[in-house]
């Protein structure tokens, strides 16, 4: 269930949480090492969906394109069937064409279970060729950006 996160860290753009499903464990009854990007991917999509991006047209053959070009997770606690899960996560945008996500999943007691980061490159769907970000994205990395207080 996604909401937003209190003004405390002003960084975290989006918050979802949501309840680990059997399916998405493993025979040791751990959360399946891949399931953790799936997870973040989900977050990713609904902070999207928030920020009013219809997801339909974003992610379904529209002029531009935004493929992850790299992936990472470090893993710190496992998270089981049942347990809930809370999602934070930041956009950075890098240049005109490209920006990173950073997520930090927590679970009971507010610990840290795993931290992950995606890459995306937008590029035109059909050259294939690095294109700059949409309008409607830009909007959303500068709504992750803290503003500087007046001087």
């Amino acid at each position: 269930m996604p909401s937003k996160e209190p003004g405390n860290n002003r960084d975290v753009l989006f918050t979802y949480r949501r309840t680990i499903r059997f399916h998405e464990t493993d025979a040791a009854g751990v959360v399946y090492f891949a399931n953790i990007l799936t997870l973040c991917h989900e977050a990713y999509e609904a902070a999207l969906a928030d920020a009013g991006i219809n997801t339909r047209e974003f992610f379904g053959g529209m002029a531009l394109a935004v493929p992850v070009v790299h992936a990472s997770v470090d893993f710190r606690r496992p998270l089981h069937c049942g347990d809930e899960v809370e999602i934070a996560l930041t956009p950075h945008r890098l240049n005109e064409t490209t920006f990173e996500i950073r997520y930090c999943l927590k679970g009971a007691a507010e610990k840290t279970v795993a931290t992950a980061l995606t890459r995306h490159v937008c590029i035109d769907s059909t050259s294939r060729q690095r294109h700059p970000l949409s309008p409607e994205l830009e909007q959303w990395m500068q709504s992750a950006t803290p503003s500087l207080p007046n001087d």
